[in-house]
């Protein structure tokens, strides 16, 4: 079984930082691909930023020269620094680990999520 757990959500004024971690744990042989998403209620679950253990990362246009990814595979971890708050930024961001097992078997994994929430 594997675990993710987010960290560092929090209040903070529009046009402020803040910086988001993620650690996974349990069954893990490698980690593929780690990710934020951001989710608001009554909507749906959408990508704000993935990273590859090779380094490769993928960014929504809403967030890109506002937030960085960056990840410690060899620590099961993923990292977003969140600079240039907006209020449309409020809302819960869930990890999502893409994880290979000792079995060899594939999980995708997501924590329970961390609230930001930015104030006008």
């Amino acid at each position: 079984q594997v675990h993710v757990m987010e960290s560092g959500g929090g209040l903070v004024q529009g046009g402020g930082s803040l910086r988001l971690s993620c650690a996974a744990s349990g069954n893990i042989y490698r980690i593929n691909t780690m990710g934020w998403y951001h989710q608001v209620p009554g909507k749906v679950r959408t990508l704000v930023a993935t990273i590859t253990s090779g380094g490769s990362t993928n960014y929504a246009d809403s967030v890109k020269g506002r937030f960085t990814i960056s990840g410690d595979f060899a620590r099961n971890a993923v990292y977003l620094q969140m600079s240039g708050l907006k209020v449309e930024d409020t809302g819960a961001y869930y990890c999502n680990a893409e994880v290979t097992g000792y079995s060899r078997s594939d999980y995708d994994v997501w924590g329970q999520g961390t609230q930001v929430t930015v104030s006008s």
